[in-house]
């Protein structure tokens, strides 16, 4: 019986003596392997960015709007638009029958146009929040100012923008004091926020925030409001919090006994669940097309091997005929089907990291690069190495050492 070194050194040997042909064989694996670490690297950064930066309401923060938060059902939508819409009558009265709110803001949106000079920005999400949204609202400033109080009382025309209305309108200025026009109405930049970036191609920072007040006498007393509500504690005092504020709303809008809520309560959990399902069948599909071509590249690994056995007869039936056992034929043509595996899987790793750091670098694509996907990748290549190894190797081992050495 060979020592496992004596028997890496004679694989090592026979590889290199057909270099194209192991270059070929793993061709296909390599592509398999690459194709799924680059998917599983985009498939984890776009979860990571949704939970960071989407979802990222803050652990005890909930909402509460007229329409579900995450939901894929339009006819649940469509039905939802009748309700009653949610308004500062409604702020108010979480804010006295909710002890365990530690701050009710509220907000709302629409889209506008931005100007600044002779250029332009359509279709820029538009804000508008209560002042004490600077502490609810998981938005980093980066310069200036929030609002204040007395701003949102005399609805002044103050806006803070987000990092794409800073890099269009001013690059290399200091944004602060700069008079920018939002529809048709002229507003002062008092703050910046920092970049968010983009995910799926949505650009997350081309916004601009004004106070609640300016907003509703800009789109007019009828805009559905969006509650946002810090709890003040743990987990339990955030789910007494909405027991409280769903309470509270039930009586100011008059819902009594069994009659449905007309209105949602949203948490960060809720868009990380209904993102975790759309996510999740993309990536079964995408896993399932690479799986596949992994496979192919396992069955050509297979095809090559057998054919290598054929041409190796001879050797083998020395090698029987030296000494060597059958045990020591099949770790042979093992180990050289899980080498290959196992090569191409590296460079397929490698292939499939740059692949993800080059999509982050230069398309708004999001990717995180972790260790246990390459550790995945290289299981993963181990076993179609060793499944379709066996049958070769324990073809190679089963050839009779008279009839091996008499082949030509």
């Amino acid at each position: 019986m060979l020592a496992p070194r004596d028997n890496f050194l004679q694989c090592l040997d026979s590889l290199r003596a057909h270099k194209l042909r192991v270059a070929l064989t793993v061709l296909g694996l390599t592509m398999g392997v690459a194709t799924l670490i680059t998917v599983m690297t985009l498939v984890q950064g776009a979860n990571l960015f949704v939970e960071q930066k989407i979802a990222n309401l803050g652990t005890n923060v909930f909402q509460i709007a007229r329409i579900p938060f995450a939901v894929v059902d339009f006819a649940a939508i469509m039905k939802a638009l009748r309700n009653k819409l949610i308004t500062l009558d409604d702020l108010r009265a979480v804010e006295e029958a909710c002890p365990h709110c530690q701050l009710v803001g509220a907000s709302a949106n629409s889209t506008a146009r931005v100007r600044y000079k002779d250029r332009e920005i359509q279709d820029t999400t538009l804000y508008g929040h209560t002042p004490n949204m600077a502490d609810i609202d998981t938005r980093t400033m980066l310069l200036g100012r929030y609002f204040q109080e007395s701003e949102d009382r005399h609805s002044a025309q103050v806006c803070l923008i987000g990092d794409k209305l800073v890099a269009e309108f001013f690059a290399g200025v200091d944004p602060l004091g700069r008079v920018i026009r939002i529809g048709n109405a002229e507003f002062t930049v008092v703050g910046t926020f920092e970049k968010i970036g983009s995910v799926l191609g949505q650009d997350r920072d081309n916004y601009a925030v004004v106070p609640l007040s300016t907003f509703l006498r800009m789109r007019g007393q009828r805009s559905s409001l969006t509650l946002q509500v810090k709890a003040a504690g743990g987990r339990q005092l955030f789910e007494r919090a909405q027991d409280e504020a769903r309470a509270a709303l039930r009586a100011n809008r008059r819902i009594t006994g069994t009659r449905a809520e007309d209105f949602f309560v949203g948490t960060a959990d809720s868009y990380i669940t209904l993102w975790e399902n759309i996510s999740g069948a993309f990536f079964a599909v995408f896993v399932m097309v690479s799986s596949i071509s992994a496979v192919v590249g396992g069955i050509v690994i297979m095809n090559v091997m057998l054919v290598s056995v054929t041409e190796r007869t001879k050797e083998i039936g020395v090698r029987r005929a030296v000494g060597a056992t059958q045990s020591d034929i099949l770790r042979q043509f093992l180990l050289e089907s899980v080498m290959q595996c196992v090569w191409g899987g590296a460079i397929g790793i490698a292939i499939g990291f740059a692949c993800a750091l080059a999509l982050r670098t230069y398309t708004a694509f999001p990717a995180a690069v972790q260790t246990w996907v390459a550790a995945l990748g290289l299981v993963l290549s181990s076993a179609i190495g060793l499944f379709f190894g066996i049958y070769p190797a324990i073809r190679a081992s089963e050839l009779d050492p008279v009839a091996a050495l008499r082949a030509e």
